[in-house]
C-alpha cells in the first residue's frame, strides 16, 4: 500500500546495481514500473479495471441476480467505495462509465455522500489538488455511524484487511460485495453476510486485475519486446489490403461507373486499422481472464450446490488446480 511507479523503480534499479548486475532478465525483478522502464500500459488501472470486469460478469448473470433480487445489468445500481487509493479511484471510474452510480465514498480521515450520485474525475482532480477528499464540493460529508451500513446495490471495500468482521457484518445492508482489497472480510463476517442472503465476490479472484497485469509485465521483460510491436504495421497493412480488396471486387462486379467505388471503414474498424497496441492486448488479456475465471467460479458452485458461496467455489477450483499438477508430475497417491 502507498506504493507507486516510482518506488518499484527503486526496488529494480537497486537489484539491478547490486545482486542482479549480471542478470539479463533484471527488470523482471519486480512489476508495475514506470513505461520506459520497462513497464507496461495499464499496469496502474489493472486492479481497478479486474475489479469492473469481475463485477460485471456476475452482474449481466441473470441467474445470480435473481438470487439476491436484483435484474441484471449496471444501470441504476448504486455503490460505495472504501477507500479513494489506486484501486478505488479506478474502480468508481469504471463502474461510473458502465452507468452504475456512486453515492459515496469513505477515507481514512471523512467520508463523502451524495445519493445524485459522485464524478469519480472531479473527485480525483480535488483530491490531487488538496490531498483528501474531505471537503469535496460536489458531495456532504457523512455523518452517520459508518459509510458501509449505508442502503446500496455494491459495497467495495478496496484499501485494508478485516473491515467488515461479526461485530458489524449484520449491519450491512448491501446485496453485492467486491473485495478490491486483500481480505477486508473475515470469515465470520462472511458467513454472517452469506447468511443475509449478500452476494460476496471474493478478493482472490475479482482483486486478482493487478497481479494478472504484472504477469504480462513479466512477460514482457523477459521476452525484451512490447507486446504488439513485432506485428503492428503487418496488420495494419493486411486491413488496408483487405478494404483494397473489398473495393476491386465491387468494381469488378458493378463497374465503374460514374468513378470509384470508395470502401469507407466504419470509425470503430478504423481505431483498430493498425492492429492492437500494447495496451489493447493488456486490457484484452485481463478480460478474458476474469471472464473465464468467473464462468469456472459460477460452474463449480452450481454443480456443488454453493447457493452464493463463491468463496468456497474459487478455493475448490485453486485446490483443484494444484491436485492436477501433482497428479500429472505423478506426485499424487490415491
Amino acid at each position: 500500500m502507498g506504493t507507486s511507479e516510482r518506488e518499484m523503480a527503486w526496488i529494480a534499479d537497486t537489484y539491478a546495481n547490486t545482486a542482479g548486475y549480471n542478470d539479463l532478465n533484471a527488470a523482471a525483478c519486480i512489476t508495475g514500473k514506470p513505461i520506459n522502464q520497462g513497464g507496461i500500459h495499464g499496469r496502474s488501472s489493472a486492479t481497478g479495471r479486474g475489479v469492473f470486469h469481475g463485477l460485471e460478469n456476475f452482474i449481466n448473470e441473470a441467474q445470480y441476480m435473481s438470487m439476491i433480487g436484483h435484474t441484471p445489468g449496471w444501470g441504476g445500481k448504486t455503490f460505495i467505495v472504501q477507500g479513494f487509493g489506486n484501486v478505488g479511484m479506478h474502480t468508481c471510474r469504471y463502474l461510473t462509465r458502465a452507468g452504475a452510480t456512486c453515492i459515496g465514498v469513505a477515507e481514512i480521515d471523512g467520508s463523502i455522500f451524495n445519493k445524485n450520485g459522485i464524478d469519480p474525475k472531479d473527485l480525483e482532480d480535488y483530491k490531487n489538488e488538496h490531498r483528501t477528499i474531505v471537503g469535496f464540493p460536489g458531495a456532504e460529508p457523512y455523518e452517520g455511524e459508518d459509510l458501509m451500513f449505508e442502503q446500496v446495490d455494491i459495497l467495495i471495500p478496496a484499501a485494508t484487511e478485516k473491515v467488515i468482521h461479526a461485530g458489524n457484518a449484520s449491519k450491512i445492508k448491501a446485496s453485492i460485495i467486491a473485495e478490491a482489497a486483500n481480505g477486508p472480510i473475515t470469515p465470520a463476517g462472511d458467513r454472517i453476510l452469506q447468511s443475509q442472503g449478500c452476494l460476496v465476490i471474493p478478493d482472490m479472484y475479482i482483486n486478482a486485475g493487478g497481479v494478472t497485469v504484472s504477469y504480462f509485465e513479466w512477460l514482457k521483460n523477459l521476452n525484451h519486446v512490447s507486446y504488439g510491436r513485432l506485428t503492428f504495421k503487418y496488420e495494419r497493412e493486411s486491413n488496408y489490403h483487405l478494404l483494397q480488396s473489398v473495393q476491386d471486387s465491387l468494381e469488378r462486379r458493378f463497374g465503374r461507373v460514374g468513378g470509384k467505388i470508395h470502401v469507407t471503414p466504419s470509425e470503430e474498424f478504423n481505431k483498430r486499422m493498425s492492429g492492437a497496441s500494447e495496451k489493447d492486448i493488456v486490457h484484452s488479456g485481463l478480460d478474458y481472464s476474469m471472464e473465464r475465471t468467473a464462468l469456472k467460479i459460477m460452474n463449480t458452485a452450481i454443480d456443488l450446490e454453493l447457493g452464493l458461496d463463491l468463496r468456497s467455489a474459487a478455493y475448490v477450483n485453486s485446490i483443484t488446480k494444484i491436485f492436477d499438477t501433482y497428479r500429472d508430475s505423478g506426485l499424487a497417491f490415491s
